[in-house]
């Protein structure tokens, strides 16, 4: 097994519905973002995945969060922003894009500040 990741990052504006304090008034973070990918076995490169495809494959996700307000995205119409739905769903369109058997999406975190996040796997 081996274990291929990325950093990158978002920044971008939420709030909480419904949330009993500060949180439900609209706010920003410069999201931090680490997808990790765990494949089975290796190409005929040596790779399990070439650091370069996995960028491809979330540059255009973190492009749809990048400088909006993540209530007015899709994704969120029904569920809060929050960092642990925005994990998800970062994991959810990784998973659509990368469609090998090899390997797969197999966590994602995302960090509001340097001292608070969450990881999302499946």
């Amino acid at each position: 097994m081996f274990d291929i990741f990325t950093t990158t990052h978002f920044s971008s504006a939420h709030h909480l519905r419904d949330y009993p304090g500060n949180c439900e008034k609209p706010h920003g973070h410069n999201w931090k973002v680490e997808v990790t990918i765990r494949a089975d076995s290796l190409d005929q490169l040596g790779m399990g995945l070439d650091f370069r495809d996995l960028k491809g494959a979330l540059k255009p996700i973190i492009d749809q969060l990048d400088h909006r307000d993540l209530n007015q995205h899709p994704a969120f119409a029904d569920h809060n922003p929050s960092s642990e739905n925005i994990a998800k769903h970062i994991f959810d369109e990784l998973k659509k894009a990368l469609t090998t058997k090899r390997y797969r999406p197999y966590q994602v975190t995302v960090l509001e500040t340097d001292a608070c996040g969450v990881t999302y796997r499946e």
